[in-house]
């Protein structure tokens, strides 16, 4: 493949963020802070990832960096000038392809070359080069609707490199595309980059893939939610191309996943209480798949015990998707999480072996010794006369500490919860809780 347009002298770092702080203004009055006090380093020449979970504030980030949005607090420098919108020199790939449906993919990789008014020739061979360079060649006049997912993320890319930017920007650029056609994707990538033939000097790339972070990036940013900080920096030193099987590779995934548990499930400290026990966010996971979870682990290879890497592996769960599912757990008493490893606890093997009665007996047991809003929740149905409450009596107080949609997830959940515990029930045409159907 020919190699596009000649990289230009850049100053490094190439891109600096000093403290950057982001919020936005609350409905109900106040903030929520989305990121706080982040710095973060691009030098020449490497691919750093930023790595959390939904919430984290990783793709907020990634549009201050592109001058999409403007921090609250901080700056951005990008070769020695601040950043007050977008530049030259940067470029992003997007997630959900973007593409014009009714471009074909020429015009579609031509469009941001017609935006910065380059010549119709020099616009047409820049195009074809890009398109050569990431292997859609042949398809040229081809439209969006006829490529499989795979194709138009390529399109992407060849728009995002045809303008030979010096940083380049990628949103989970792989997440929307089957396991296969991703790794073929991110393979062919790594490659053209480790070769030296992309016009890009740096690469920041936002994910939740503990895998794909390690297996392309060359230092990771672990960001922690609610709000978004940078709580760890880890180097990647491993040779490319990277073998996922390798013990290097496997042992570094570990000990992603145990900083990222460990971070999720902080322990108490016996005696003590959470400031705000009532208010600590939910993330809603069914009662289904905790159970799913809790019987595969009950089984034989596991008997209790399992490596997290392993077990999202074999279900081809991502952080997103596993992490809320152990969390629950670890929340009502169920498992513990320990470096990367979740073991059951006693009653986790109980609930395994338990019919439906006995699951439900057991679940309406840790939810009102574990979540303090369900506790709440049923406390204030008993007190009352009839026996009732309304929605909204539980929502003020939630957002005195979390954001709307934080408050109405965290109520969501707990109401799911409480439903298969028969704790209490909830109306949803009425938005009144009650015990019409409690176990007690």
């Amino acid at each position: 493949m020919n190699s596009l347009a000649a990289a230009p002298v850049i100053i490094d770092p190439l891109m600096s963020v000093k403290k950057v702080r982001q919020s936005f203004a609350k409905a109900s009055a106040g903030e929520v802070v989305v990121l706080d006090d982040v710095d973060l380093d691009l030098r020449s020449g490497e691919i750093v990832g930023l790595l959390g979970r939904s919430g984290s504030g990783k793709s907020t980030l990634l549009r201050i960096t592109a001058g999409l949005i403007r921090p609250s607090a901080g700056s951005v420098v990008y070769q020695g000038r601040p950043i007050s919108g977008p530049c030259d020199g940067v470029a992003m790939v997007f997630q959900t392809f973007a593409l014009f449906p009714w471009l074909t993919v020429l015009e579609n990789v031509e469009a941001g070359l017609e935006a910065l008014g380059v010549g119709a020739k020099e616009m047409r061979r820049r195009a074809l080069a890009a398109i050569d360079l990431i292997g859609l060649d042949g398809f040229e006049s081809a439209y969006p609707r006829e490529l499989s997912g795979g194709m138009r993320q390529r399109v992407g890319f060849a728009r995002a490199l045809v303008v030979d930017p010096a940083l380049l920007l990628m949103d989970e650029p792989f997440s929307a595309l089957d396991v296969l056609t991703a790794e073929t994707l991110r393979t062919d990538f790594l490659e053209l980059w480790n070769e030296r033939k992309l016009p890009i000097q740096s690469v920041l790339l936002v994910t939740h893939n503990i895998e794909e972070a390690v297996l392309m990036c060359d230092r990771i940013l672990v960001f922690s939610s609610n709000p978004g900080r940078v709580v760890a920096e880890i180097t990647v030193d491993l040779p490319h191309p990277r073998n996922r099987f390798d013990p290097s590779f496997r042992q570094l995934v570990d000990d992603i996943y145990s900083r990222m548990t460990a971070r999720a499930a902080p322990v108490v400290e016996k005696g003590r209480q959470p400031a705000a026990p009532i208010g600590t966010r939910l993330t809603r996971v069914s009662t289904n798949l905790m159970a799913g979870l809790l019987e595969l682990l009950a089984q034989p290879p596991y008997d209790g015990h399992a490596d997290l890497p392993e077990i999202g592996g074999r279900l081809q769960l991502e952080v997103d998707e596993l992490f809320p599912i152990v969390e629950a757990l670890h929340m009502l008493g169920f498992a513990k999480l320990e470096q990367g490893d979740i073991q059951l606890t006693v009653s986790g093997r109980l609930f395994a072996e338990s019919e439906l009665e006995g699951r439900k007996r057991l679940f309406s047991e840790h939810l009102r010794n574990n979540v303090p809003l369900a506790a709440h929740i049923r406390r204030v149905l008993d007190e009352r006369p009839g026996h009732r409450a309304p929605l909204v009596r539980f929502e003020s107080e939630l957002e005195d500490g979390l954001s709307e949609d934080a408050a109405t997830e965290t109520l969501r959940t707990v109401i799911s919860w409480g439903r298969y515990a028969e704790l209490f029930s909830y109306d949803d045409q009425t938005e009144l809780f009650s015990l019409e159907n409690p176990t007690e």
